[in-house]
């Protein structure tokens, strides 16, 4: 039997289980089993959602650019994006490691309902706040890419994976089993069309 879970990794904290030469925290100091594993990382100053689980063919769809998952970002970025840097977000901007994929963009009109930040912040009429959704998942990418037009990145939490979202009452650096009603967005998610069939047309 297969177990899923959901974190909120908070800054600080590395996206990895076994013990870091520097000594900085990993999931292990979450209590996470290192049975499970998250479905795409996090940077070590970034914070938000983890979709965990032991399901290696549910990880392996969750990840691979193949599937293009949607992941959901809100995104604090330093000054104020006009409609060319907005534009060159959805459309792709070129970083070191290639031309991104088209995202979602938009400009929130008030802060995102998130816990107390982990470090100081610019004053509030020196940001932008930004929803982006991304359907790949390149090294610091979004980091990379608001760096590209002009407008670094200060703070970024990730709220979504799929349909799969961060639950409000997980406080930063705790993790739970999914609910049922959890799990069963998460497979239908990876498995649309049914595990058994796509399974089955894989081996054909």
């Amino acid at each position: 039997m297969f177990h899923y879970g959901v974190a909120y990794k908070p800054y600080g904290v590395l996206s990895i289980h076994h013990e870091d030469p520097l000594g900085r925290r990993t999931l292990t100091a979450m209590g996470i089993p290192t049975t499970l594993s998250s479905a795409g990382r996090l940077d070590l100053d970034s914070e938000g959602l983890l979709v965990l689980t032991d399901d290696g063919q549910t990880l392996h769809r969750l990840t691979h650019p193949a599937f293009s998952h949607a992941k959901t970002y809100f995104v604090l970025v330093l000054g104020h994006p006009d409609v060319e840097a907005l534009r060159s977000l959805r459309q792709g901007v070129e970083i070191k490691l290639g031309r991104t994929r088209p995202a979602d963009v938009e400009i929130l009109a008030n802060a995102p309902p998130l816990p107390h930040a982990p470090v100081p912040q610019p004053p509030p009429d020196h940001t932008t706040w930004l929803r982006i959704v991304l359907h790949e998942g390149m090294n610091r990418q979004i980091k990379r890419m608001t760096a590209a037009v002009g407008h670094p990145t200060v703070r970024l939490t990730r709220v979504a994976v799929g349909h799969v979202t961060l639950p409000p009452d997980l406080a930063p650096g705790t993790w739970r089993e999914m609910t049922a009603v959890e799990r069963k967005v998460l497979l239908d998610d990876a498995w649309p069309n049914g595990r058994r069939a796509a399974v089955r047309r894989h081996r054909l």
